[in-house]
């Protein structure tokens, strides 16, 4: 056993109970490994495109084999292999599945006061691209991994630790499509763990939200192509492809979808009323009330649209294409509309009623093909979801544990579409941090105590699932 573990004696109850022999940690001692290989993984560029994940899962087989557990790698690319290792519980439950991914977007170094892969620590943060997508949860769920390995207390389930590649943009298919596609076996599970955004916010020095990621929107991207007589500039048509398409964006950007609840969004605004001051706490009790719900709903898209989108299916424009010179008037113009759905959209007659929206018969509505499936929320009563909430409040005290919907696309509806209750997880940021130095910003940066913390986190849920209960009696 590592010296830095010991077993955690539980006190004889009055009734019978089962308990985990939870082991206690001294997380102090564990601050040095954990920011070592922090640090090794920012270090190494796996930036997508091309990725080459293959340098993170050498450092990883390297790290996990020098404790005794065998490792597999599955690769479509041989440079951009996707990492397994497992640890046997004694199969009175199904697996526990810990994951993350090992590539990061791209970078434009001028933009970066520091080596964007230097894992620079300065100020109290760590600085470097990936530093809170995702080289943070794959530390959290290796650190869990290795330390579940070195107490040697008995598992009820298996535990699977999964490096995935290409979740940043997985065009080719290496990553979890190719993982649940043609090896699911290798991973198939009951639950399972990793990224959520925001996780968990900081305000005032205090943690005072953690956000468990149960459900998330749906892409659904089409074209909007207008064909039209191209001729002569000088010479205007009423027909003119670039009129019919503005006039079509114009439309559904400005398009207000009906707003809908559902169970994790309920319950989430329900517990943020709850620790809100009076004025915004109103305004999320107010959601269904007839008499101000539009006047709220138009004050969140203005001042809160991440919470406006968890509402709506979203209709955004974000990209324009049309013509080839000044004085052209094209024959065609297209226009591509990145729509995020509820979970629960009716699909066809929310297209019925995108064509109602248009009222041109001249612009075509050409959906796209699905990046992510349509898949079922993670529930809020099993197991996996409890030690969360229960992990949360412990690490976290005084925080309030939320059930959230991400409005981006994760790699848990894949696992989800095959029945794995799956769930994402984040280290504690402040609302400028989130914004300004979070997944995708220019610059990345995470607090070196959010780090310790998050690992924390993740190691007290992974224990309470996957470890053997013992029957006390008094």
């Amino acid at each position: 056993m590592n010296a830095s573990l010991k077993l955690l004696i539980p006190g004889l109850l009055s009734c019978s109970l089962a308990m985990a022999q939870t082991p206690a940690v001294d997380w102090g001692k564990q601050q040095a490994e954990i920011l070592r290989h922090f640090r090794a993984l920012i270090q190494i560029d796996t930036s997508n495109p091309p990725g080459n994940e293959i340098k993170a899962v050498e450092y990883l087989k390297k790290v996990i084999e020098a404790e005794g557990i065998p490792t597999q790698t599955f690769a479509l690319d041989p440079n951009r292999p996707n990492l397994v290792a497992r640890l046997k519980g004694n199969a009175s439950k199904r697996p526990l599945l810990i994951l993350a991914h090992t590539d990061v977007v791209r970078v434009q170094r001028e933009k970066w006061p520091v080596d964007p892969f230097g894992a620079v620590m300065q100020d109290g943060y760590i600085w470097g691209r990936g530093t809170t997508d995702d080289k943070d949860k794959l530390v959290a769920v290796l650190m869990s991994f290795l330390l579940l390995k070195r107490s040697g207390v008995p598992l009820d389930r298996d535990v699977i630790f999964l490096a995935e590649s290409g979740e940043e943009a997985d065009t080719t298919g290496v990553g979890i499509r190719f993982m649940v596609e043609q090896h699911f076996d290798a991973i198939d599970a009951e639950f399972a763990i990793t990224e959520g955004i925001p996780g968990a916010t900081i305000e005032n020095g205090r943690v005072v939200t953690v956000q468990i990621t149960t459900t998330e929107k749906v892409p659904r991207r089409i074209r909007l192509v207008a064909n039209g007589t191209s001729g002569h500039g000088s010479v205007p048509r009423l027909d003119n492809a670039l009129v019919h398409l503005s006039a079509a964006v114009s439309k559904v950007g400005t398009w207000e979808t009906p707003m809908r609840l559902n169970d994790t969004t309920r319950t989430y605004f329900e517990k943020l009323a709850s620790i809100s001051p009076p004025e915004k706490a109103a305004r999320y009790n107010g959601l269904l009330d007839p008499q101000r719900s539009v006047e709220i709903q138009r004050y969140l898209a203005k001042n809160e649209p991440v919470h406006y989108s968890m509402l709506h299916t979203s209709v955004v424009p974000t990209m324009l294409q049309a013509g080839v010179g000044p004085n052209v008037i094209p024959s065609m113009a297209e226009a591509t509309v990145d729509i995020r759905s509820l979970p629960d959209e009716d699909v066809p007659a929310f297209f019925a009623e995108l064509g109602r929206v248009i009222g041109d018969p001249d612009v075509k509505v050409v959906p796209l093909p699905l990046t992510r499936p349509d898949a079922p929320p993670s529930r809020l009563d099993t197991d996996m979801y409890r030690a969360l909430e229960q992990a949360g409040k412990r690490v976290y005290p005084g925080a309030a544990v939320l059930p959230g919907m991400m409005t981006a696309a994760t790699d848990m509806a894949l696992l989800r579409a095959k029945g794995v209750q799956s769930y994402g997880i984040g280290p504690a940021l402040t609302l400028d941090d989130q914004t300004n130095y979070g997944p995708h910003s220019d610059v990345e940066r995470l607090p070196e105590t959010s780090l310790y913390k998050f690992v924390e986190f993740t190691w007290d849920a992974v224990a309470e699932v996957a470890m053997k209960k013992v029957v006390i009696q008094k």
